[in-house]
């Protein structure tokens, strides 16, 4: 049940990412802005249809492929579920949950039947045609249940919405603390979804964030408090983390945590920070929790109203201040929780001694001792790690992206993160007790093979641990000081925005765990070599690469983000592993239209794999870029 809610949470993630644009679009066309009346037509008019755009998307990011065929069977069984149950009751109003009922539904049938073949007469409806069908059969039946049982279970709801909307401070202050704690496991976005779309109703329109930008004057209580701490907080508790680490290791984490500070603070986008505490220091996420309750609380009893589109950043504050009730409140406040997250967060960190980053205990150094080895560094690397997971009895399921590996265990806590990296991991995180993840790099996939067959055959053939030769090596005279790279030794390999590697929205690559580079946010689909070398791998899927440099540096390639799941549809291979490239030589086709709709992101990370310890990555150039544009960064040392 945790599994499918998570799914559902993730889902609920496409259909959420349309409303800044509608509530931008909106608030443009008021006039107070832009006084433009088709503008702000346009913006309304998502927040009218939000029942349909869940029941596309929810669609969409259940089903295994992202399939058109799931999306249209979630807008069938959507018609025709609110249509038959209104006739039985004119009274019944599904609206958001109507919408996620159905796309559920959908995606559960398309993922059973879209293979399905009929007997050659019927040929025409077999596979993916037979979706909207069966979907609107069982939606049929639905629909003449839900016509007797919804009208209670709608009471229900709105007697459940009217206390928590009436409930004041104490009711945003729970839903806050809530919102942060459900965070890890990813059902924040369930609760989300009622609050925000569903409780309360104002003139039609229904949830905090619909009925704030419908003009509800009581609008706001479940957004308010949440720019204190995305604002403010949060980018605190990242400055924090700066002061208290090692004085040798200040500088290194610096970068990246300024960046999340940044980012946090403009965009509402606070995962990245909450990430780096969430697992390693549990008492400082729950402070984190309280003090988001707190705010949310406080905003209530202070009558301030103020609310987002997308999430509590400088963008959505400024964007709707015109709209918000008492929004200059909120810069007081905010700097005073700057100032307790900055204080808790830092003697906290400092009295527990939490090993946050920068704090890392330094590695000791291992004998290397007698080690049964096989001659195959992957089968090796395997079976060491097989022990560090706690061993074949832990291990639930091995599964792997591009550069990771994703393991269902039976208890986390028996997993040995230091020896892991000491045996060739590049990071661990711990994403509850029974799911772990493993930062091998590109060579991952030769990795997981390897764990399956000794699993599978209960062989153990490295007894003993091995010291850190299974991490690969570089030597140090590969990157001189501020000279590692000539202008022309690297070109961008696509056209695009460039961006700091700490703006990936995925905090493997944020934090650096495989390595340092930067970011493309691509604008057509069409990857070249950005170096003299060759091809290292090509992953099956087709969505990253790794390359080597003449000079001996590896690189990766990894385009978009969970892009794996589309299991290569979107992406077209132009060379073949072992291959001699030279720069400009066509590496990729890339669907980038098919990638923005099924991926949660087009982001293209470009990481140096194997750079020397205290190697930087540094940005010469910004914004857009041509592709085989030259002097995009250079490698200097720390």
């Amino acid at each position: 049940m945790l599994n499918f809610l998570q799914k559902i949470g993730k889902a609920l993630m496409l259909p959420i990412a349309v409303l800044p644009a509608a509530a931008l679009l909106l608030r443009l066309g008021q006039p107070d802005l832009l006084d433009i009346a088709f503008i702000a037509a346009a913006g309304k008019a998502i927040f009218d249809n939000l029942a349909i755009l869940f029941a596309l998307g929810i669609a969409i990011g259940l089903s295994k492929d992202g399939s058109g065929a799931a999306a249209l069977s979630g807008l069938v069984g959507y018609f025709v579920l609110t249509n038959g149950t209104q006739a039985i009751d004119k009274e019944i109003n599904m609206a958001v949950l109507g919408g996620i009922i159905s796309g559920i539904v959908a995606a559960l049938l398309y993922n059973r039947y879209s293979d399905i073949r009929l007997p050659e007469w019927l040929g025409f409806f077999s596979g993916k045609r037979f979706v909207p069908i069966i979907t609107s059969l069982a939606m049929i039946i639905l629909a003449g249940i839900f016509g007797f049982v919804w009208p209670p279970i709608q009471d229900v709801i709105n007697s459940v919405g009217d206390w928590i909307t009436g409930a004041g401070a104490f009711g945003a202050g729970v839903f806050g603390v809530l919102n942060r704690l459900l965070l890890p496991v990813g059902l924040h976005h369930v609760l989300n979804s009622m609050v925000w779309f569903v409780f309360g109703e104002y003139n039609g329109a229904t949830g905090d964030i619909n009925r704030f930008f419908a003009g509800d004057p009581t609008a706001g209580p479940f957004m308010t408090g949440f720019f204190p701490i995305m604002m403010f907080g949060l980018p605190a508790a990242a400055l924090a983390m700066i002061a208290a680490a090692k004085k040798e290791k200040r500088k290194l984490v610096t970068g990246m945590l300024v960046g999340l500070a940044f980012t946090s603070f403009l965009t509402g986008i606070t995962e990245p920070i909450e990430f780096l505490f969430m697992f390693i220091a549990p008492v400082l996420y729950v402070i984190h929790a309280l003090l988001t309750g707190v705010s949310l609380a406080l905003a209530v009893i202070l009558d301030i109203h103020h609310g987002f589109g997308f999430s509590a950043g400088a963008i959505d504050y400024f964007l709707n201040f015109g709209i918000a009730q008492k929004p200059l409140w909120l810069i007081p406040i905010g700097l005073v929780y700057a100032a307790v997250y900055f204080v808790i967060f830092y003697f906290v960190i400092k009295i527990m001694d939490l090993k946050t980053p920068g704090r890392e205990d330094d590695e000791e150094e291992v004998e290397e001792e007698t080690i049964v080895k096989t001659g195959d560094k992957y089968t090796d690397m395997g079976s060491l790690f097989i022990q560090d997971l706690g061993g074949k009895e832990n291990i639930k399921l091995i599964d792997n992206c591009a550069t990771r590996l994703r393991l269902q265990v039976a208890d986390s806590g028996n997993v040995n993160e230091a020896a892991l990296k000491r045996h060739g991991a590049r990071g661990v995180m711990k994403l509850n007790k029974s799911s772990v993840q493993v930062i091998v790099g590109t060579n991952v996939e030769f990795v997981a093979n390897a764990m399956k067959q000794l699993v599978k055959d209960g062989v153990y053939p490295s007894q003993v641990k091995a010291g850190p030769s299974a991490q690969v090596q570089v030597a140090e005279d590969i990157v001189e000081e501020n000279q590692a790279l000539d202008a022309n030794d690297f070109v961008l390999p696509i056209e695009g925005t460039i961006l700091p590697i700490e703006q990936v929205p995925d905090q493997v690559f944020a934090m650096k765990m495989m390595g340092d580079g930067f970011a493309i946010e691509p604008v057509n689909g069409k990857l070249v070599s950005p170096i003299d070398g060759e091809v290292l791998s090509i992953f099956p899927t087709n969505h990253a690469l790794g390359l080597k440099m003449d000079n001996g540096l590896e690189i990766l390639i990894h385009v978009g983000l969970d892009t794996v799941k589309l299991n290569g549809e979107g992406f077209t291979a132009l060379v073949q592993e072992g291959q001699r490239i030279t720069k400009g030589t066509p590496l990729l086709e890339i669907d980038l239209d098919f990638i923005k709709r099924n991926a949660p992101s087009t982001v293209t990370p470009i990481i140096f794999t194997n750079l020397p310890e205290g190697t930087a990555v540094k940005l010469q150039k910004s914004g857009i870029q041509k592709q085989n544009t030259p002097d995009i960064i250079q490698l200097e040392k720390l």
